[in-house]
């Protein structure tokens, strides 16, 4: 088995007496999409940034395919698409100018086809003729993707690749990113949108405060939150009691009640609605409708980076 095309030995960096990030490990293997999330001021721009060669580390080791970025810059640096989350462009150029020329740059063969094929897929083609600088900022946004994909690179980085699009441009920036995986390459997406990643990404790493403080695959994240699975019912009145009668229940950990919509959390992943919709009957609740509801990776994010951080705070107090 081929080894990580992306590697991360723990990576610190400084400005200063401030540790932006503080000895972050990453492997990501070819044909992954991985998703590095965090709350913004993590550390995710920095470390990206030290991945490419941007900045220097000021310890620690970046490998990409295998090589150290000093060995064989050129040659590494071709290999890799970047869409970055504050893009710059030649507004003077129409957008089919402004793909043609990082064709020439990267000595993509065949660049009119292309980027014809880029452009249509983003809906762009029927804009091509038109200056860059008179894009709207959804437009720009998926004008940098095409642009990252123009040499079809091995590796593609992105951060915070779905800012400032309609919810028609994330699906077609999605589908891409797809078809791209598809042809065996490798994707980083580097995003506090977590819906999105969730919904794309194999695998996740959460950083906070500069450390990486959990990787793993959706499904084991969510597990690892702890039956954060929970069943929501709405209901016509809440009665006095309702409540209290439900947190008696031995497999309940907790009922938040949003005016008459509750959401009831399990300690696990049993179906538990029939003994839920007994009590709520007992107590004369009219139930209007009840669903079991999955931890989403928002819900993840937050338990796990609050429960960390406030960890890091009692570490640096106790110091």
């Amino acid at each position: 088995m081929a080894g990580p095309v992306i590697q991360a030995r723990n990576l610190v960096k400084k400005f200063g007496n401030f540790t932006a990030v503080d000895g972050v490990t990453l492997d990501i293997a070819p044909g992954e999409i991985y998703g590095f999330l965090g709350p913004n001021g993590a550390g995710k721009t920095t470390t990206i940034s030290m991945l490419l060669g941007i900045l220097q580390p000021t310890s620690g080791e970046v490998r990409l395919f295998g090589e150290t970025l000093q060995s064989n810059p050129f040659e590494i640096k071709r290999r890799i698409g970047v869409v970055a989350e504050y893009l710059s462009f030649y507004n003077e150029m129409t957008a089919w100018e402004y793909l043609q020329f990082f064709g020439e740059l990267y000595r993509v063969e065949n660049a009119d086809t292309r980027a014809e094929y880029l452009l249509d897929r983003l809906t762009l083609w029927d804009f091509k003729d038109a200056l860059v600088g008179a894009y709207s900022t959804g437009m720009k946004r998926k004008l940098g993707l095409a642009r990252a994909l123009m040499h079809s690179p091995d590796v593609l980085m992105m951060d915070e690749p779905v800012s400032g699009l309609d919810p028609y441009g994330i699906i077609q920036v999605r589908e891409v990113l797809e078809e791209t995986l598809a042809e065996g390459k490798t994707i980083l997406i580097c995003s506090h949108i977590l819906s999105e990643v969730e919904r794309t990404v194999n695998r996740v790493g959460i950083i906070a405060k500069g450390r990486l403080l959990v990787e793993d695959t959706m499904d084991n994240i969510r597990e690892r939150v702890g039956g954060e699975r929970h069943v929501e019912v709405e209901i016509v009145e809440v009665k006095d009691g309702l409540i209290p009668a439900l947190e008696g229940l031995p497999f309940v950990t907790r009922v938040h009640n949003d005016g008459g919509r509750l959401s009831v959390y399990t300690s696990d992943e049993q179906d538990y609605r029939a003994e839920l919709g007994r009590v709520i009957a007992e107590s004369g609740g009219i139930i209007q409708g009840m669903r079991t509801v999955q931890a989403s990776l928002e819900e993840a994010f937050v338990i796990i980076t609050e429960s960390h951080i406030s960890r890091f705070a009692g570490e640096q107090h106790g110091h």
